[in-house]
């Protein structure tokens, strides 16, 4: 599984529950006797795969401290089918309903995208290309976001504008085409990886003579994503982007091409049905 940053997760998890408590959860405090304690289950009411146990405990954690338990009961990254339990929390029942919006919250969410991930993957299985994520995350969650790409087996791109050129049709235009483009790129960031983006054979064959190492296919039909792919022969790694979904990537995949982008990964994933059952304990 990825490893996430512990501190950027403790500090995404106290601003969604300041967010949601504000100046307190008043049905809690009204309702819930302040000695009441609880144990919560878990349970995913749809297929898919789990991701997001740790920001889920941080969200516990945050509301109960060490008075509250923690308890995975199933791995992450892993498909399984409705009737799972996924985690235990067990504690002061004001703690667990207080933070348990905040947790459901993210853990839905990172569980649809991981699902959504394992889906793409599973549609290209036998082929050799690789499920990309790309910059079309959630703002501030990103990196939540393409951890759980990564533990729906898919592959991550560049984290964000900095790691990687990504040469696009605007960037193109604004330099003078794809051959200027490149050696510009080139000569500011020598260790920084180049892709090129081509919307056809003419700008594959422009990028390859500029001796870019990767090259986008954009919006290309299967057809001509298998001829530049035999006509590149290996000289750049090519990447399928554009009108591609789970009824046509395999199509992408079989053409040869190394890697194929899917936006929907995390623009548009469902979140994974879960839900949080509170029994109150002597």
């Amino acid at each position: 599984m990825p490893d996430l940053d512990q501190e950027f997760v403790a500090d995404v998890v106290a601003r969604a529950l300041a967010e949601d408590v504000g100046a307190g959860d008043v049905t809690t405090l009204s309702t819930v006797p302040p000695d009441a304690r609880g144990i919560a289950t878990i349970t995913q009411k749809a297929p898919g795969v789990v991701f997001g146990l740790d920001v889920a405990q941080a969200a516990f954690a945050q509301t109960g401290g060490d008075a509250l338990t923690f308890e995975r009961l199933a791995p992450e990254g892993v498909w399984q089918e409705p009737g799972t339990v996924v985690a235990r929390v067990t504690g002061p029942a004001a703690a667990i309903l207080t933070a348990e919006r905040t947790a459901l919250n993210f853990l839905q969410r990172l569980s649809g995208v991981a699902t959504l991930t394992a889906k793409y993957v599973r549609a290209i299985d036998g082929t050799a290309a690789r499920i990309l994520d790309t910059r079309k995350t959630t703002p501030t969650l990103r990196q939540l976001e393409k951890a759980a790409v990564l533990a729906g087996g898919g592959v991550s791109h560049r984290f964000g504008l900095f790691d990687m050129v990504l040469i696009k049709e605007n960037h193109i235009a604004a330099a003078g085409g794809i051959t200027a483009a490149v050696t510009a790129a080139r000569a500011a960031y020598p260790d920084i990886a180049i892709e090129v983006e081509a919307e056809t054979a003419d700008d594959v064959r422009e990028a390859l003579a500029a001796q870019a190492p990767r090259i986008l296919l954009d919006n290309m039909t299967p057809d001509e994503m298998r001829t530049i792919v035999t006509e590149v022969a290996g000289r750049a790694e090519l990447e399928a982007s554009g009108n591609i979904d789970l009824t046509t990537v395999r199509a992408a995949a079989e053409t040869g091409v190394d890697f194929i982008s899917v936006g929907a990964l995390t623009h548009s994933a469902s979140a994974l049905d879960l839900s949080l059952i509170l029994e109150r304990v002597p």
